[in-house]
């Protein structure tokens, strides 16, 4: 490997960090909150509320990662744009079944 490898884009950053943020939520919402921490007697009913905040900053994170992939020019801007506009749409479902949650 030469160091070129190892090192990240910016927009390479950014959209790691997109995913990331993507990958917490959806395991704070539906492992931790749901199964975990009630199981332990804990933390029951908060998951919907801390997936309506996480999800936002994911959806902020991804649309940050498509600006700076397009300005960039990097070669692998389109598919990484389909890729972070699929996961804003599978975050905005999930957001829209937790804020069902909490209302209903």
């Amino acid at each position: 490997m030469t160091s070129e490898t190892l090192t990240q884009t910016p927009a390479e950053r950014v959209f790691s960090t997109s995913v990331v943020v993507s990958g917490v939520r959806c395991f704070l919402a539906y492992v931790l909150f749901p199964w975990l921490l009630p199981a332990a007697g804990i933390a029951s009913g908060v998951g919907s509320g801390l997936g309506l905040a996480i999800g936002a900053v994911a959806i902020v994170f991804n649309v940050l990662s498509i600006r700076r992939f397009q300005r960039t020019g990097h070669r692998y801007r389109w598919p990484i744009t389909a890729l972070n506009a699929g996961i804003i749409v599978l975050l905005a479902v999930l957001m829209v079944i937790d804020l069902n949650d909490l209302l209903g």
